[in-house]
């Protein structure tokens, strides 16, 4: 098992803590982020403070830059060690009205990078494609 250290929050208005966890795999359709930087918004300060209610414990982060360090089944397009950005929308269910007529922002089942999916406080990340 291989593991990697990430700054975690545990509960709301206590400090990140470093924890070490499991290396993430990336499943078809994802790739893994060898992260280089990864700034603070304030939306992750909102979620450290509590004002957003999302799953615990979580790895903060999404304006996060990396390099491709894995890539998930059928994943095409990309390389390893291509440079990429991660957003703060994660995911969609690319089903509905929205996703299908490119307002991917109004999905009714959204997942947030940092939020409510693992983000780029961490030596490394999955994220979509």
């Amino acid at each position: 098992m291989t593991v990697m250290q990430a700054l975690q929050l545990d509960r709301p208005g206590t400090p990140l803590r470093l924890v070490e966890r499991t290396l993430p795999t990336p499943v078809p359709g994802q790739v893994l982020i060898a992260v280089v930087a990864c700034g603070v918004c304030r939306t992750d300060l909102h979620a450290a403070d509590g004002d957003l209610h999302g799953p615990l414990p979580i790895v903060p982060g999404h304006e996060i830059v990396g390099r491709i360090a894995g890539l998930g089944p059928g994943v095409t397009g990309l390389a390893m060690t291509d440079r990429v950005g991660v957003p703060w929308l994660g995911h969609t269910c690319g089903h509905y009205l929205f996703c299908r007529s490119q307002r991917e922002n109004l999905c009714d089942t959204p997942a947030f990078t940092g939020f409510n999916r693992d983000g780029g406080f961490a030596r490394r990340c999955i994220a979509g494609c």
